[in-house]
């Protein structure tokens, strides 16, 4: 297949895809990174200094939203498999998502947020696979890594730029006008994703999908494509030994920056957003270079090596925190997240397209893992709350810490190294031996 998927000569930067600009699919990672960040921690220290609910409240809106979000996870990741409208699937969901926030700043009430919070999680689901099943879909296998890690890279500088943004409207006007930073967002995501030609996108590689010789298919595939079943999500072992670190991780991870950004709430309540701001600057600072190095570094050195560093400093961060309570600490604790966070960012999506290269079920295992994430991420919001509330933020930053130990553990001695060992080697659903995205 030509690198374009389209029969046409490659861009000028080597991205494929017939009249595509590398600089649109930039826009749509920076873009989207300042939608979902305008929402996110503030949501919490808006609720715990703002409108005073108690840290079982706040749990129990994240854990009800999260889980209820998680029911549609997998299935949105079937669906995005199978439709050529993956750009409009997106702006759809940024419709929502910036409906949702208006919501939350008019009526900043109990049902009125859980139900918005709720349909924020649901739309939430669409971004990673789709904005992943678009770059498969433009960019030829030998250059997914570094476009993977430019990705991640411009969603990082993303996230600065929305936290800076955050901060200042909340020091100049309040936390809740930072809420409306989202459908301002949401409207130029929607521009951003637009540029996009349609034609440009190939739509089997978007999939993962391999071509076959004799035209069959399975799953309602297209004429000369072979996918792999529904089944392959738990015949895949490695797989399923990534998403359940992944949902360790984040059971760990997830709670951390709202946990911090309340205990500096509360020694400064005046500096509530500045202070959360500045803790989120400080990671995605640091994840930005991180992205770009994992990136170019991922096909020499492996998967799995940089991933164990990336693990291997979540339990040490979660310890750090219960150190001190000084602001200059908390804040320096939280650069770490840059490079343990950022790790995982940038490899999740490279991960999951070399184990499903040639099933067509790319997107489909990107919800399942992404729903395992959700899943841990959504638990620990009320398992931590409720420490919080009777034990203390020590004991909370412990319990995190323990957690990512056992992820650390898990995927050290259970998954192998996913990376393809030469460009001729294909093997679906199993360890990737690449060459069928291509």
């Amino acid at each position: 297949m030509p690198a374009d998927g389209h029969g046409g000569e490659p861009a000028p930067s080597g991205e494929s895809g017939r009249g595509f600009r590398p600089a649109s699919l930039d826009a749509v990672n920076f873009l989207l990174a300042d939608v979902r960040g305008a929402l996110g921690p503030y949501l919490n220290v808006f609720l715990v200094t703002q409108q005073h609910w108690s840290q079982s409240e706040v749990g129990l809106v994240t854990s009800l939203a999260g889980w209820l979000g998680l029911a549609v996870q997998t299935p949105i990741g079937a669906a995005i498999d199978a439709t050529h409208r993956k750009r409009e699937a997106i702006v759809l969901a940024l419709v929502v998502l910036g409906a949702g926030a208006l919501c939350i700043y008019l009526f900043p009430n109990f049902w009125p947020v859980l139900i918005a919070n709720t349909l924020i999680a649901v739309v939430g689901d669409v971004f990673g696979p789709a904005v992943a099943a678009l770059t498969l879909g433009l960019v030829p296998q030998r250059l997914l890594a570094r476009r993977m890690g430019r990705n991640a890279a411009f969603d990082h500088a993303g996230n600065v730029a929305v936290a800076a943004l955050a901060g200042l409207v909340g020091w100049l006007f309040s936390q809740q006008a930072v809420f409306l930073l989202v459908p301002v967002f949401a409207v130029l995501s929607s521009l951003a994703v637009l540029s996009i030609p349609a034609s440009a996108i190939d739509q089997r590689r978007a999939r993962g999908v391999e071509a076959s010789a004799g035209g069959g298919s399975e799953g309602g595939a297209g004429d000369g494509e072979k996918v792999s079943g529904m089944g392959i999500l738990v015949q895949c072992r490695p797989l399923l030994i990534f998403g359940s670190c992944a949902l360790l991780f984040h059971f760990a991870n997830a709670p951390l920056l709202p946990l911090v950004g309340q205990k500096l709430a509360a020694a400064h309540p005046e500096w509530a957003t500045v202070m959360m701001s500045s803790c989120i600057i400080a990671a995605q600072l640091v994840m930005l270079p991180i992205a770009i190095l994992v990136g170019r570094t991922a096909d020499c050195l492996g998967r799995k090596p940089i991933l164990l560093v990336g693990f291997a400093i979540l339990p040490l961060r979660a310890v750090l925190y219960t150190l001190s309570d000084n602001s200059a600490w908390l804040i320096g604790v939280q650069l770490l997240d840059g490079v343990g966070a950022g790790i995982f960012t940038a490899l999740t999506p490279l991960v999951i397209a070399d184990l499903m290269r040639g099933t067509g079920r790319y997107n489909l295992a990107f919800g399942a893992v992404a729903t395992m994430q959700g899943v841990g991420a959504a638990t620990s919001g009320f398992v931590t709350g409720v420490i919080v509330d009777r034990f203390g933020y020590s004991a909370a930053f412990l319990t995190a810490g323990a957690m990512a130990l056992i992820a650390l553990a898990a995927l050290f001695l259970g998954l192998p190294e996913t990376a393809p060992s030469s460009p001729a080697e294909a093997k679906p659903g199993a360890l990737p031996e690449p060459g069928l995205a291509e």
